[in-house]
């Protein structure tokens, strides 16, 4: 793996990480009714978290069976 990869696929993590934090912080605060994760409105604090880091997710799964030579 060269250091490019290594270092973007860090980068992910660590931005899944903060992501994480977050939204803790925010499930503490505010409370989560499930509408709010699944389907929030535009606006709102969690619109369009869900299908970031789900993205965000995938991009790190596949690296890391890119890395070993592994399918999913």
């Amino acid at each position: 793996m060269t250091d490019s990869k290594k270092t973007n696929k860090q980068e992910m993590i660590t931005q899944l990480i903060a992501m994480q934090k977050q939204f803790i912080e925010f499930e503490q605060k505010e409370g989560l009714d499930p509408q709010q994760y699944y389907a929030p409105e535009e606006g709102e604090a969690l619109h369009g978290y869900k299908e970031k880091f789900d993205e965000i997710a995938a991009q790190v799964r596949d690296s890391a069976h890119k890395e070993k030579g592994s399918t999913q």
